[in-house]
């Protein structure tokens, strides 16, 4: 039995983690959304463990983050120990204050963070949610995307979306039906991952810092999650079978070294091969791919979720953009360009820390032991943790190559009065910003074509007046007055997705550098 054909902006296949964020993100917009998900509920093990600042912020701009909050903690230091049980690497989080207002790693329980995202995206009235219904068929007639829907009580409807979005994970319906490749990055290793949550006896036992354990015989990394949640990724050796290796006997016997069943409650066991994967294509027409459809990586530092929200977030503002007739439809390509670079680079830096950590030989392993002591003076110091996730690298950004472009733009903490604070998101909200640190850069011109593309003028210190819709702020800790001393500039034009998209050092810079934007996105 069918129904009548209704009709969206977006459609979103998947609810998962990306897919959530996707039709937050919509619905904030006010776009009439459509996501459907095979499954009814939220998937109650978790599978993602880590997340950044920059998600972080993206979940505070969904105003979300308090109330995930109690299900996120600090990503604590990180210790590499060799072939003879050494330390030989010691990685920690850079001091406060932290540069996006949150600390720059964290670890998190899946299930409640996936359920709040879900409950929030329910709440818009623009979206549309239909759980326990797969997509079974699309076309791209090439002005909407016409899809076949069937629920779990077998009926079926079709609908019709000026754009499809296939977050539909790593087996995508979507990519296999369009036929596009994955490009392999050659990386394929079998793994058990296990989760358990300890008790008392097992929280005293266990190590309180993250764990590399870089042994040839049995590579495996510890994670520390929040609560009395821990996670072992293990290698498995050739000929061990990982179906046999998930079983409870098995994985207790890969955690005899840490623990005993007294010690804790199996939460999940599940066996993987990491892969090192990237899409061809990422846009066909109208229908884009998104997180695990269009990527996996190894999770060494933990950016599988990460990406995927990436992606999202790219993708939506450039819809709504087009969507309004803002821009053309050539802004859409910019998502493929972007993120293809951004996701491959990240996933070729995973992939190496991968085989440092991986290596099976013996006498290589006992020489990378011995290089990375000698790099250290023989004496192991804690190191920050360095910016493996690149800065975007090409398409939506100004033209001067300056090494900003394409960086995340601070996020401090700003007076709301004589004695409170808030992040500056709060504060100034969120699409285009210009934000400068000196008000004599004030000029009618730059500032009309900062209104034309919607952008927020941000002022940093006092003003004693400012034109129409900007805002002056004061910063408690002087993240951003540090920012624009150290890139040699007083302007910066900030993407909705936090980007920096270009810098300027004076008015009639910043003027020509709005201009070309304006350029750029019409």
């Amino acid at each position: 039995m069918s129904v009548m054909n209704e009709s969206y902006d977006v459609l979103i296949s998947g609810f998962g983690p990306s897919g959530a964020v996707a039709a937050n993100l919509l619905g904030k917009l006010g776009v009439r959304t459509l996501c459907v998900d095979k499954a009814r509920e939220v998937y109650d093990k978790p599978r993602a463990i880590a997340l950044d600042h920059e998600i972080m912020r993206i979940f505070q701009d969904l105003g979300l983050a308090e109330r995930i909050a109690p299900f996120v903690d600090v990503f604590p230091p990180s210790e590499y120990y060799g072939t003879q049980g050494q330390l030989i690497k010691r990685i920690a989080t850079v001091e406060k204050p932290y540069p996006m207002g949150y600390t720059p790693t964290m670890t998190f329980t899946q299930p409640p963070v996936e359920q709040a995202l879900r409950d929030q995206a329910a709440s818009y009235d623009c979206v549309s949610l239909a759980l326990g219904t797969e997509l079974i068929g699309f076309e791209d007639t090439g002005e909407a995307v016409t899809a076949r829907l069937r629920d779990d009580a077998g009926q079926t409807r079709t609908v019709t979306a000026k754009y499809l979005i296939a977050a539909d994970g790593a087996s995508s319906f979507v990519r296999t039906t369009l036929g596009i490749a994955l490009e392999d990055l050659v990386f394929d290793e079998p793994w058990v991952v296990v989760d358990v949550m300890v008790n008392d006896s097992g929280l005293a036992k266990l190590p309180k810092v993250a764990i590399q354990y870089c042994e040839p015989k049995r590579p495996c990394t510890y994670i520390v999650g929040p609560g009395r949640h821990r996670r072992w990724e293990i290698m498995l050796s050739p000929g061990e079978d990982p179906a046999q290796m998930r079983e409870d006997d098995s994985v207790w016997q890969l955690l005899s070294r840490w623990l005993t069943p007294e010690d804790g409650t199996l939460w999940r066991a599940a066996s993987y091969r990491f892969h090192a994967l990237v899409a061809s294509e990422w846009r066909r027409g109208r229908v884009f791919i998104a997180g695990d459809a269009a990527h996996q990586q190894p999770p060494f530092i933990g950016q599988g979720m990460c990406q995927g929200v990436r992606d999202i977030v790219n993708l939506v503002w450039k819809l709504e953009w087009v969507l309004r007739g803002k821009a053309s439809d050539a802004l859409l390509d910019t998502y493929q360009v972007e993120r293809k670079q951004h996701v491959t680079t990240l996933t070729t830096r995973i992939k190496e820390i991968g085989r440092v950590i991986c290596e099976r030989d013996e006498v290589a392993a006992a020489a990378r032991d011995a290089r990375l002591l000698a790099e250290c003076g023989g004496v192991v110091k804690t190191v920050t943790r360095q910016e493996i996730v690149p800065p975007l690298q090409t398409r939506l950004l100004a033209a001067d190559g300056n090494a900003v472009n394409g960086t995340l733009f601070p996020q401090p903490l700003v007076a709301t009065d004589a004695n409170a604070c808030a992040l500056l998101d709060d504060v100034v909200g969120g699409g285009w910003r210009v934000v400068i640190d000196d008000v004599a850069l004030l000029e009618s011109g730059w500032v009309a074509a900062a209104r034309d593309i919607g952008a927020r003028v941000v002022v940093l210190g006092s003003a004693a007046s400012l034109p129409a819709g900007s805002v002056a702020v004061q910063e408690k800790e002087g993240v951003l007055a540090r920012w624009f001393e150290k890139h040699d500039c007083h302007a910066a034009i900030v993407r909705p997705d936090h980007y920096v998209w270009g810098v300027a050092g004076h008015a009639s810079a910043l003027a020509t550098q709005l201009d070309a934007l304006i350029g750029a996105l019409s």
